[in-house]
């Protein structure tokens, strides 16, 4: 198994293949949900309804930092827009496809919205959303690819001051395809729990074939 600084050397190499899916699909289908690989909008929509629960009432008055890596089109900013967590708060997309962060930029005009090319986290946030953007290996080695995911994890826990949120496609999804990649959710959790939040919480919600988990770390007072 390839060792966390191995992986990471070994990044663009992985990752490549997945960018260029990526540019293709954008090319294909636009700034839509399914030009990013999700089913439709309604899931899209359902899966940033369970990321933003991580939000507690303090963050729900705004004045956060908001990080969503892997962010695309920026849709998760659009959900955000009006969301009480928004207000006198600002949002960071990172996305890896020159073409994702150039659309985000084009399509939002929104002073509290930035987005960055990026493979790895650049800026620390209060809040990290992480949205399907591990989902698609295009057939890399899964043991491999589970290292960088888990690692790529890591390095955005210690960028992250409050909460992170991300989901993954579960083992169990009815539907399944080449070049995804599909995993535990209790043996995410069990990681989430070790190296972040001894209280991470785990959340599988029907019909939808991927799973959340939230970690969070004490506040400061």
């Amino acid at each position: 198994m390839a060792s966390p600084d191995d992986i990471f050397k070994r990044s663009p190499e992985l990752l490549t293949p997945v960018a260029l899916a990526y540019e293709r699909r954008l090319k294909r289908f636009g700034d839509t949900p399914k030009g990013v690989f999700w089913k439709n909008a309604e899931w899209q929509r359902r899966r940033y309804e369970i990321l933003v629960r991580i939000f507690d009432d303090a963050a729900n008055e705004g004045g956060v930092t908001i990080h969503d890596f892997g962010c695309g089109y920026g849709a998760l900013f659009d959900f955000l827009v009006d969301h009480p967590a928004m207000r006198s708060s600002s949002y960071i997309g990172t996305d890896m496809c020159k073409g994702m962060v150039e659309t985000a930029s084009e399509r939002i005009d929104d002073p509290r919205a930035l987005f960055v090319r990026h493979l790895t986290a650049t800026e620390t946030a209060d809040f990290t959303f992480v949205s399907g953007t591990f989902n698609m290996h295009m057939g890399a080695d899964t043991e491999e690819w589970a290292t960088y995911v888990r690692e790529s994890l890591l390095r955005l826990w210690k960028r992250t001051r409050r909460g992170l949120a991300f989901n993954l496609l579960s083992i169990s999804a009815s539907e399944k395809y080449d070049g995804l990649y599909y995993a535990t959710p209790e043996d995410y959790l069990e990681f989430a729990r070790e190296h972040m939040d001894p209280s991470a919480e785990l959340i599988v919600e029907p019909p939808l074939p991927d799973f959340t988990i939230f970690a969070r770390k004490p506040s400061e007072t």
